[in-house]
């Protein structure tokens, strides 16, 4: 292969690897422009950073067994069964029991855990 073939390769793709990561963070980004990050979220709805954090003034991802005490993670299977194409909250993977903080992020923009593999698994996450 010339070295002028193996550029055009090295372009076609740098383009191809530019769109694609677009793609997957402008998703993100949306997601966080439409709902805002989480921890507002909470404090609007009347929770504290202490409900859920010993130490209020630490940012830091909390264990799901506390976010089990507000949310019941057959209640969401059921609030998301028509999610295309398929129930984030029922999977092959987790059934119910994934860890919230694989795509929920009280202070940073949550992220679709899913896409990186399912690329078809395009969903908001809030």
């Amino acid at each position: 292969m010339n070295t002028k073939t193996l550029q055009k390769y090295r372009f076609l793709f740098a383009i191809g690897l530019t769109l694609f990561l677009g793609v997957i963070f402008t998703g993100g980004l949306y997601a966080a422009e439409k709902k805002g990050l989480l921890d507002a979220y909470h404090a609007e709805n009347g929770v504290a950073c202490a409900d859920c954090h010993e130490n209020e003034n630490k940012r830091e991802a909390v264990s799901m067994v506390k976010c089990l005490e507000c949310h019941d993670v057959e209640e969401l299977a059921k609030a998301t069964a028509a999610v295309q194409p398929t129930n984030p909250h029922l999977n092959r993977h987790y059934n119910t029991g994934a860890d919230c903080n694989l795509c929920h992020h009280q202070h940073k923009t949550s992220e679709n855990f899913c896409l990186p593999c399912h690329a078809p698994f395009n969903f908001m996450v809030p």
